[in-house]
C-alpha cells in the first residue's frame, strides 16, 4: 500500500523513507511490547529483525516477481543488467533507511544499546576478539561466554572476502528457497551495520553522518552485492513457483542469474578492498 515496485523503480530514493519508517515501527513495537517481557527482552535484537522482515516481504516478493517478467521479455545481458540496477537501487534505499533508522534510534534511546544486544556481540566477535568479554561489557552487554581471536593482519583481506563470500552464499540460498527470505540476512546485516554506526559515534547524534561515512564506504558495494545475489536466487524462485521452469525462457532465466551472481563477486572484491586500503586511511 505505501509503495509497489514499479513506482519504487521510479522513484528509489523513495524506499529510504519507507525503509526508515520500516525500522523505527519495528524498534518500537518491540521497545513497547517485550522490554518489560524477562525473557523475549534478551532477544530483542532479533526480535526487531524479525518485524523488520516481516514488513518488507511482500515488497521484496513483488519486486522480484517483477524482475522474473523482465527476463522473460527483454533480450541482452546489458540492457537486462540496467533493469535489474533499478531493483537493486531501490533494495539499496530500502536498507539504508533501516540503517539510519537502527542507528538514530540506537543513539536517542536512553538505553538503546538494549534493543542491540546480539548485534554488539557480533561487532565484538569481528573487531575485538581477543578482548571480546570486555568490549561487550563497554558496550553494556554481560553475561557472555568468552571467545579467541581468529583474525590476523596478514589474513585480513582474504578473511573479509571470504566472510562476505559466505554470506552471499547463504543470501543466494534463502532467496532460492524462500524467495524473499534473504531479507532476513540482510536487515540483520542492517542492525550490526547501525550498532557498529552508533558505537563509532559515541551516542552522540552531531557524530551519526561520520559514522554512516565510516561503513557505507565500502557498504555500499557489499551490500550491493548480497541485493544482486538475493535478486539471482529469488527471480529462479519465482520462476519455479510460476512453473517457468519447463519453458525454454526458463533458461534464459538462469543465464541472467548466474551473471548476476558473477557482478555480485566482483562487487564482493571490490569492496574488500575499500575496506581493507581506502576505509582505514580516511578514518
Amino acid at each position: 500500500m505505501l509503495i509497489n515496485p514499479a513506482k519504487a523503480e521510479k522513484n528509489p530514493w523513495e524506499m529510504f523513507f519507507v525503509g526508515a519508517f520500516y525500522g523505527t515501527i519495528s524498534l518500537l513495537l518491540v521497545k513497547w511490547i517485550f522490554s518489560g517481557d524477562p525473557v523475549l527482552s534478551k532477544y530483542s535484537g532479533i526480535l526487531v529483525v524479525t518485524f523488520c522482515v516481516m514488513f518488507t516481504i511482500p515488497f521484496i516478493y513483488y519486486t522480484l516477481k517483477f524482475e522474473e517478467e523482465k527476463d522473460l521479455q527483454i533480450q541482452g545481458f546489458k540492457r537486462l543488467l540496467l533493469e535489474h540496477n533499478k531493483a537493486i537501487y531501490s533494495f539499496m534505499f530500502l536498507f539504508l533507511g533501516l540503517v539510519v533508522a537502527f542507528s538514530f534510534w540506537y543513539i536517542v534511546f536512553p538505553s538503546g544499546n538494549q534493543n542491540f544486544i546480539a548485534q554488539i556481540e557480533t561487532y565484538c566477535m569481528i573487531n575485538k576478539p581477543a578482548f571480546f568479554d570486555e568490549c561487550v561489557t563497554e558496550y553494556g552487554v554481560e553475561h557472555v561466554s568468552r571467545t579467541t581471536a581468529f583474525l590476523t593482519a596478514k589474513e585480513k583481506i582474504v578473511n573479509i572476502f571470504a566472510n562476505n563470500i559466505y554470506v552471499l552464499i547463504f543470501t543466494l540460498v534463502f532467496s532460492l528457497i524462500f524467495g524473499a527470505g534473504a531479507i532476513f540476512i540482510l536487515a540483520w546485516n542492517a542492525s550490526v551495520i547501525a550498532a557498529a554506526i552508533g558505537i563509532f559515534s559515541k551516542s552522540n547524534l552531531a557524530n551519526l553522518p561520520l559514522g554512516l561515512a565510516r561503513y557505507m564506504i565500502h557498504g555500499i558495494p557489499e551490500i550491493g552485492s548480497y541485493f544482486a545475489g538475493a535478486l539471482a536466487g529469488g527471480i529462479i524462485s519465482i520462476a519455479v513457483i510460476k512453473h517457468d521452469v519447463h519453458s525454454e525462457k526458463f533458461w534464459v532465466i538462469l543465464q541472467d542469474s548466474l551473471n548476476l551472481v558473477i557482478v555480485a563477486v566482483v562487487l564482493l572484491f571490490v569492496a574488500a578492498l575499500i575496506e581493507v586500503f581506502v576505509t582505514p586511511v580516511l578514518f
